[in-house]
């Protein structure tokens, strides 16, 4: 599953906003310095999919996360 992710880092609170199934907004407090605002938005999106962060891989376009692939854990 690949999806697409704008983020918003250095807000004053968390907010993930589910456009599409494939398109998100998220919002983070961490600030895009030292990789802390991608990180926080991995670690977000794997408690949304329910999956280990360790799953979920990114591609960068500017510098910016531009898309996520999740592999989702088969349902038990």
């Amino acid at each position: 599953m690949i999806i697409h992710v704008k983020v918003k880092p250095g807000a004053k609170e968390e907010i993930i906003n589910k456009i599409d199934d494939n398109n998100y907004e998220i919002s983070v407090r961490e600030k895009a310095e030292d990789n802390k605002a991608n990180v926080r938005v991995i670690n977000i999106l794997a408690k949304e999919f329910k999956v280990s962060y360790k799953k979920i891989k990114t591609s960068r376009c500017l510098k910016k996360i531009s898309h996520l692939e999740c592999a989702q854990e088969p349902d038990a």
